[in-house]
């Protein structure tokens, strides 16, 4: 079955950086676009970043456009977030998803960003 499960959240000061991983399996990896979505406290999910098969093109939302940076090693089967100059509106869980919508996705990843 497919299994996504996420690593790297944290706490972290503004302005500073986090690396979220999502190891994947149980699917062929390579083939598969693949996303990161979050969810704030008391809000809904929310699309952030997306990858095509190959590594190229990306996608961002707005606001995290210019800090965040996905990327995935398909001989590793395994997405990656980096994110910088984080502000405390990036707080939330993250997910790492085979969908946009977020019907297949892995338990999430605490992020924290507060002084």
């Amino acid at each position: 079955q497919v299994q996504l499960v996420e690593s790297g959240g944290g706490l972290v000061q503004p302005g500073g950086s986090l690396r979220l991983s999502c190891e994947a399996s149980g699917f062929i990896f390579s083939v598969h676009s693949m996303y990161w979505l979050r969810q704030a406290p008391g809000k809904g999910l929310q699309w952030v970043s997306g990858i095509d098969a190959g590594g190229t093109p990306t996608y961002y939302t707005a606001s995290v456009k210019g800090r965040f940076i996905i990327s995935r090693d398909n001989d590793r089967n395994t997405l990656f977030l980096q994110m910088n100059s984080l502000k405390p509106e990036d707080t939330a869980l993250y997910y790492c998803a085979r969908d946009r919508s977020g019907f297949l996705k892995g338990q999430g990843t605490q992020v924290t960003v507060s002084s």
